[in-house]
This record gives structure tokens, C-alpha cells and sequence, in this order.
């Protein structure tokens, strides 16, 4: 990794609970071109290099927060292969990091690209991962599965250390481990982190507005 490696961030958040097992890092990345209907999160679909942070600054702040050592890290977005160059420092940073440290933690990463697609143009990067969520979300689909928003996308470990971490989960369903969702106020902002139910989100707003509340700059909506 080289001092200069940028990533373009959307936000970042400890402990989140809700994407991979344990207590995990939370990374989502700012820039998205493939664009799924109905995505939660299209606040990360424009790039903005406004939002880039030296991935030095960034491992630095994974060191700093997560003590005494994080279960996991997930990444998401956005689209965390749209940025290889940034994402491969960030991967070759966990990983050192990881080694130094004599931690354990896997590495956990979604994508909407097809899994055949990244093996093809990111296999290099794939081998950095303990696991990945790979596929487009797919609205009409339901969610059958564990951290997946749609039923088309799998599970994949990738590693030793992935396949003893998740074999459990590649098949369990989506109220396996429980709570979905966990809300995080950072900022003056609330964060929903998770994988909303079909609905949740409107009937999220119509809860606020029930209550005088009025919601502004929702990620759910451009």
C-alpha cells in the first residue's frame, strides 16, 4: 500500500452487528454505477471525490476504535469494487494489520457485480477476502437468506479462515441470528444499518410523520 491509496467513503461505523457474525467494522463506500431498483442506499450511488479519505487515515481509525480487535469487517456500499486500487490498500491494510495485531477477524465484502463477473476482472482481489455477497439486488425477489437482501445472492467463503467462519451461515435464514437492524445516531444523523424487510423504510417515514417527525435526506431515495 502507498501513502497516496484514496478511498471514496460514504460513512464508517463501530460496532455494527447486523452484516457478517460478531461485533464487526463497518466500511460503505461512496460511488456505485451499476444502480439496483430499489436499493436503501442510494445516497452511495455518486461518486464524489469529496469524500475521499487516505486509506492510511481510514486503517488508522479501524485501529483506534475497534479495541481490544474486531470480530469482522464488512464492506459495502456503494460499490466497493468499483475503486480496486483503493479497496486492494484498504485489503492489503486489513490484513497486515490482522497479522501484526494476532487477531483473527475475517474480512466480509458485497458487491452487485456477479460473482462469475469478479472472479473474470477481480480474482486478485476476491483472494484478499474471507468471504463475499456478490450479485445485483433484486427487488422482486424476496429475502429467504442471512445478510442478503434478495434471494438471488449467495454466501461465498473464500478462505480457510471464511469457510470455518461462515459455513454455518451459508444456508441459514433470514431470521437466523435474530435482529436485522440496529440504529446508530452519529452526527446529528440517524443511521439504519442492516437488511430492511420489504416496506420498512416507508413505514419507517410513516411512523415519524404519525409523530410530527419529518425525514430528510433518506438514503433510500436520490
Amino acid at each position: 500500500m502507498t501513502a497516496a491509496a484514496t478511498l471514496e467513503l460514504n460513512k464508517a461505523h463501530w460496532p455494527v452487528t447486523v452484516l457478517g457474525p460478531g461485533r464487526r467494522i463497518g466500511l460503505w463506500v461512496q460511488g456505485c454505477a451499476i444502480g439496483c431498483r430499489g436499493c436503501v442506499s442510494q445516497d452511495t450511488w455518486a461518486a464524489d471525490p469529496a469524500r475521499a479519505i487516505a486509506v492510511a487515515d481510514l486503517l488508522a481509525w479501524c485501529r483506534r476504535v475497534a479495541q481490544p480487535g474486531p470480530d469482522g469487517v464488512t464492506i459495502s456500499g456503494g460499490e466497493p469494487f468499483g475503486q480496486p486500487e483503493g479497496l486492494r490498500a484498504l485489503l492489503e491494510g486489513l490484513a497486515r494489520w490482522r497479522s501484526e495485531a494476532g487477531l483473527d477477524f475475517d474480512i466480509l465484502c458485497y458487491s452487485g457485480y456477479p460473482l462469475a463477473a469478479l472472479r473474470r476482472r477481480h480474482g486478485d482481489l476476491l483472494a484478499l477476502l474471507d468471504a463475499v455477497i456478490p450479485e445485483p439486488y433484486v427487488e422482486a425477489m424476496p429475502i429467504t437468506h442471512l445478510w442478503r437482501g434478495s434471494g438471488n445472492q449467495p454466501l461465498v467463503p473464500l478462505s480457510q479462515r471464511g469457510r470455518a467462519r461462515y459455513a454455518a451461515h451459508v444456508d441459514a435464514a433470514a431470521e437466523a441470528a435474530g435482529k436485522r437492524m440496529q440504529v446508530a445516531v452519529e452526527g446529528g444523523r440517524i443511521w439504519m444499518i442492516g437488511i430492511p424487510a420489504r416496506g420498512d423504510m416507508a413505514r419507517v417515514e410513516t411512523l415519524c410523520a404519525e409523530r410530527g417527525l419529518s425525514l430528510q435526506q433518506v438514503s433510500w431515495r436520490r
